[in-house]
């Protein structure tokens, strides 16, 4: 009689504690989650959950406050850099995280982001990207790319009458109160390691006091691209990575 093999109980994957407990309200297939657990995951292994004050501004970013378990400000559309600026001043013993969407940081928001990099905030940002405005109905955003058909350029986004795309990780790093600027993608389990990398890279520069941490993340939006969720991660890895490239574009604490 053969004998029953022995089950192995030990738990090797959980939730962290600091994410919420609830169901996501997001559409699927939409990553905002993936990068939330990310984020939890890097609070609680720096063990700064209890004194993060998060900031998020207008735009499906700012749901940040049903799913991480921290205080969080809401700030105007594109003001988040400069709510968290005024947060880690008057507070400067707390952690101190800007979670923001490109039409957001990219667009209205871009002299609040530029000018909080330059100064050398001891702040994070988690910067979302998925190339076009989320919540307010699928506009062209500063990040949408060439050829790419959204709501106010259905014909698709034409360099000559629009420009590029805005690569934000290249332009932060250009700036010299940056600590660390680096851009990865979540559509794939090599590529959320990679993430994962950068975001606690981001959150360690603020936590060491060596400036301003900016991490960019490829994102897939299907509800506005209008396509299945598969098909949204096939295009990250396609035409998105070529055109955003992945890697880390300042590190000043491995520079020196």
């Amino acid at each position: 009689m053969s004998s029953v093999p022995e089950i192995n109980e030990e738990l090797v994957f959980d939730r962290p504690a600091v994410l919420a407990d609830v169901p996501t309200h997001y559409c699927p297939g939409c990553q905002h989650g993936v990068i939330h657990r990310i984020v939890a995951e890097c609070l609680e292994e720096f063990g700064v959950v209890e004194r993060t004050i998060a900031v998020s501004a207008i735009g499906c970013s700012v749901f940040l406050y049903n799913y991480i378990l921290v205080d969080t400000v809401e700030a105007p559309h594109g003001r988040a850099p400069a709510v968290a600026t005024g947060v880690k001043r008057a507070r400067s013993d707390a952690f101190v995280l800007a979670y923001q969407g490109d039409g957001d940081l990219a667009s209205i928001g871009l002299a609040e982001i530029m000018h909080a990099a330059n100064r050398g905030e001891r702040i994070s940002v988690v910067f979302v990207n998925n190339t076009v405005y989320g919540m307010t109905g699928g506009q062209m955003a500063p990040t949408t790319m060439i050829g790419q058909k959204t709501t106010t350029c259905p014909g698709g986004r034409c360099a000559e009458r629009e420009g590029g795309p805005m690569r934000m990780a290249e332009i932060i790093a250009s700036l010299d109160g940056v600590a660390y600027s680096a851009r990865a993608a979540v559509n794939s389990i090599k590529n959320l390691a990679q993430a994962k990398r950068a975001v606690r890279r981001a959150f360690e520069t603020q936590v060491k006091g060596e400036g301003f941490g900016f991490v960019e993340l490829l994102a897939t939006c299907p509800t506005n691209w209008k396509v299945s969720p598969v098909k949204a991660n096939d295009r990250i890895a396609e035409e998105m990575i070529p055109g955003f490239p992945l890697g880390v574009f300042k590190d000043a604490a491995k520079e020196d």
